[in-house]
């Protein structure tokens, strides 16, 4: 701004008082302008113009199919039938683990009944069914059938046991439960509290003395159920299609909700911004109950009517073998699992497959080259985003270590910004007029989205819990009056736009690629150790991605039995909430709210030689918590330690 008033008044003077001709005064305007920092944005033009036109065009193009299908009320399923109605035996699912193959006929069919039995049920457009199952191809009919009816499904994270998977069970308010049969041990332990009117169905091998005595067995009622589409729900794009449990700052996990158009904007994005093709082949070995796997993944069957090869679970023995067999094109991935591919020994699969493209989100720069040179995939298409937000990024150029861009010559077009915030309390940071304070190239902060509820691309959809929306939600941050998302985590842009993951904010920190929610991990440590005060925070380790959970506790170690503590913790906590660092100590220091002050426990760390309190961790061969002297510590930092 200083600068453009700076030119404007150099050519009133030259014109005016001066009285110099056009020319000169034009010469004299660019000798200013280039002389006062203007060659920079030259050549941040020359060097991101040609990424920010197909950036604007991918996001043009977007924005016009969703308007589109806004005005026509278009449904998931919709979209889908027309993609079946285009190739009907063409192979839209592959399930590894029985080497099943299904058609886009045939997954239409299977969705078909589902909707159809629901239907008969009792079930209509509105409630809710919850799922709780491992990855397969019926996961994905059986939400799909569901709304085909106007069903929301509620996608349960099948690492949850106990009191989350309740409170899952409860918050959803799902008339039914369908479970696979290889989580029945988890539902007969809560299923004498469930509500006693809902409905179980167990689908997968069958064996009712595993089950509660009220289960009935799902896949022969959808065998008898009738396949003909159902008739379509008032439904429209903008209407729920269903739920993924978040973890989040609140303690226990979230439902987020997800619309049909948010399906729709989150699986284009990335089709046409890393120029996906219809014939790929895309390999997804991650969690379905989770927008990367389900959304990322699986919607580019649903919507663009490639084949999906679906794997139970991530396995890096057998990655690149999979990949060979099914002549996979594109791979899924998070940070973690590159560097799980990266410590297996070389083997001659790695140059025998086919793949061109590696997707996903968290790959850390320090291995982004080794990762792609070694397993030579030409393109990393690495981006950002969260089930509820609305400021996903995409790199779409593989530009090594950065998870997106925003245009630095027209930043309007897409509203999103880094703004500054208090690095110990992360509370945003405003300038005297009350607007949050934008960063500068190469300054860290959080990365917020502006809300516009009209604008499908912009709004903001939200929790079930309507309290854990107003913790996302800030106003006043671009300007007076506006709203804006907040993302909870810290990046940093650099000169030409690019935008680098630094950190996530409050208490909430990504191990194994879960999302951690210190809070829960908190009261369940707490109700363990005869409600000892504890905090919970990530700390860093060497060559690790994320941050590995550490515990505080305010007890004398005398007071815990850690063996028996370890053990208790796995029928507790999923393997990702489990602490890998334990602390005594005499005290815990609050704030004057009774929160934990945590900033110098993550300095400090699990260092024995900064901290004196009694130190351990979990050994995982021995699976419990061993002491932490400099011996182990010396060996965690080298990564000789398995965490």
């Amino acid at each position: 701004m200083l600068l453009g008033a700076s030119l404007v008044g150099a050519l009133l003077f030259s014109k005016l008082v001066l009285k110099l001709p056009w020319t000169q005064v034009g010469f004299s305007l660019l000798l200013l302008y280039l002389g006062s920092g203007g060659w920079r944005f030259i050549r941040v033009f020359i060097k991101t113009v040609r990424r920010d036109i197909f950036g604007g065009m991918v996001l043009l193009k977007v924005k016009t199919k969703v308007r589109r299908y806004l005005q026509e009320r278009k449904t998931v399923p919709l979209l889908f039938a027309s993609v079946v109605q285009r190739h009907p035996d063409k192979t839209a699912l592959i399930f590894e683990g029985t080497d099943t193959h299904w058609t886009f006929r045939q997954l239409d069919e299977y969705s078909s009944s589902v909707a159809n039995f629901l239907q008969a049920r009792g079930l209509a457009s509105g409630n809710v069914v919850a799922l709780f199952m491992e990855n397969r191809n019926e996961f994905v009919g059986l939400w799909l059938g569901m709304a085909k009816l106007g069903v929301e499904a509620a996608l349960i994270n099948t690492n949850l046991r106990r009191d989350a998977l309740r409170h899952c069970l409860d918050t959803s308010k799902a008339r039914a439960l369908i479970f696979g049969s290889e989580m029945a041990s988890a539902i007969c332990e809560i299923h004498t509290s469930l509500d006693p009117t809902l409905s179980l169905f167990c689908s997968g091998s069958w064996e009712p003395s595993t089950v509660p005595i009220s289960t009935e067995h799902l896949d022969p009622l959808l065998e008898d159920a009738p396949k003909h589409l159902p008739s379509h729900p008032d439904k429209g794009f903008t209407d729920k299609l269903f739920y993924i449990y978040t973890s989040g700052t609140t303690g226990l996990p979230k439902a987020a909700i997800v619309v049909h158009s948010r399906y729709y904007r989150m699986a284009s994005l990335v089709y046409y911004g890393f120029r996906m093709r219809p014939d790929d082949i895309v390999y997804d070995c991650l969690p379905l109950y989770h927008s990367a796997g389900n959304i990322v993944g699986i919607g580019q069957c649903v919507l663009h009517g490639m084949t999906v090869v679906i794997r139970k679970k991530f396995s890096a023995s057998r990655f690149w073998d999979d990949c060979i067999k099914y002549n996979c094109t594109i791979v899924q991935y998070i940070g973690e699992l590159c560097r799980y591919l990266l410590n297996q020994q070389p083997r001659e699969a790695e140059s025998r497959h086919k793949v061109r493209m590696a997707l996903g989100n968290g790959l850390r720069q320090s291995i982004w080259t080794d990762f792609s040179s070694r397993f030579h995939i030409p393109q990393v298409a690495e981006f950002y985003g969260a089930t509820e937000c609305n400021c996903s990024l995409g790199n779409f150029d593989s530009r090594v270590g950065a998870c997106g861009f925003n245009s630095r010559i027209l930043s309007f077009v897409y509203p999103i910004r880094l703004v500054r915030v208090n690095e110990d309390t992360m509370e945003l940071i405003r300038g005297p007029d009350g607007v949050c304070i934008p960063c500068q190239p190469g300054q860290p902060g959080q990365l917020v989205g502006r809300i516009i509820q009209q604008d499908p691309l912009r709004r903001f959809d939200g929790y079930l819990n309507q309290g854990a929306n107003n913790k996302k939600i800030a106003n006043d941050v671009f300007k007076k009056g506006d709203q804006a998302y907040l993302t909870g985590d810290v990046l940093v842009m650099d000169e030409l736009g690019y935008l680098y993951f630094r950190d996530r904010t409050g208490d909430t920190f990504r191990w194994k690629g879960e999302n951690v929610s210190t809070t829960e991990v908190e009261g369940t440590l707490s109700r363990l150790l005869h409600m000892a005060d504890v905090a919970v925070y990530g700390v860093e380790v060497p060559g690790t991605e994320g941050r590995a959970g550490m515990a505080a506790v305010a007890s004398p170690i005398s007071n815990c039995d850690l063996e028996s503590f370890a053990q208790t913790l796995k029928k507790e906590l999923p393997l990702y909430a489990r602490p890998i660092f334990l602390r005594f100590l005499p005290e815990l220091h609050k704030t004057g709210t009774f929160k934990f002050q945590k900033t110098e426990l993550r300095k400090e760390g699990f260092d024995p030689s900064v901290v004196k309190d009694p130190l351990f961790y979990l050994d995982a061969r021995k699976g419990c918590y061993v002491a932490l002297d400099q011996e182990a510590y010396t060996r965690i930092q080298a990564g000789e330690e398995k965490l």
